[in-house]
């Protein structure tokens, strides 16, 4: 039987923080399957395009690894992503329009990039995606960062984030980068009030 893996277990620190209190982690450098995008995530083609692309290659990847000589199984890690606008005073969640994006999800270490190529052309051979030609396979160290757990709808943020932004000018620090979530629920198939995200900030 192949070996069954949980990365969110394995990394339970930075996929399963608290959802009564900001927390700061060291989030290490990690792989990433990365898409670039901008605008209005609730209407945009490109990012729903991003998202199918994403996890079609993760689970070719998956099921290619698990063939592979290791046989390693592993569950696919969540889809993330990095908001942000190019001046990040105005960023605002009543103007999505504005927003540049980075979807992503996390990849194991067993994952090459001669993997990822060979997925891909896999994935191109079976759905032809529009966003393949897009992806890429990189590394990303995010570093020190404040995160929650928040349960409910995307469009009732604000006032987490407002707490996550509090709590690190609160200890002297400044925010940094980007903007980060990541979706632990699946939207088509979960009430929103039950929507399970993490919402993370890198600060200095």
């Amino acid at each position: 039987m192949p070996t069954k893996i949980d990365f969110k277990k394995q990394l339970k620190h930075l996929y399963n923080p608290s959802s009564k209190q900001v927390t700061v982690v060291d989030v290490p450098e990690l792989n990433f399957l990365m898409i670039d995008g901008e605008g209005d995530p609730n209407t945009s083609e490109a990012y729903q395009d991003a998202i199918e692309t994403l996890f079609a290659v993760s689970y070719a990847l998956k099921f290619a690894i698990k063939r592979g000589e290791s046989g390693i199984d592993f569950a696919i890690m969540p889809l993330e992503g990095l908001w942000w606008v190019e001046d990040m005073t105005q960023f605002s969640m009543e103007n999505k329009d504005a927003w540049k994006w980075t979807a992503m999800i996390m990849q194991p270490a067993h994952v090459t990039q001669r993997l990822v190529e060979e997925a891909v052309k896999q994935v191109e051979k079976k759905k032809g995606l529009p966003s393949l030609s897009d992806m890429r396979f990189e590394a990303f160290h995010e570093g020190t960062a404040a995160q929650i757990m928040y349960f409910g709808p995307y469009s009732e943020e604000a006032l987490t984030i407002d707490k996550i932004h509090g709590f690190i000018r609160d200890q002297g620090y400044r925010l940094r980068e980007k903007h980060h979530e990541i979706y632990l629920s699946d939207p088509r198939r979960t009430a929103p009030h039950k929507l399970k995200t993490i919402i993370r900030q890198p600060f200095e």
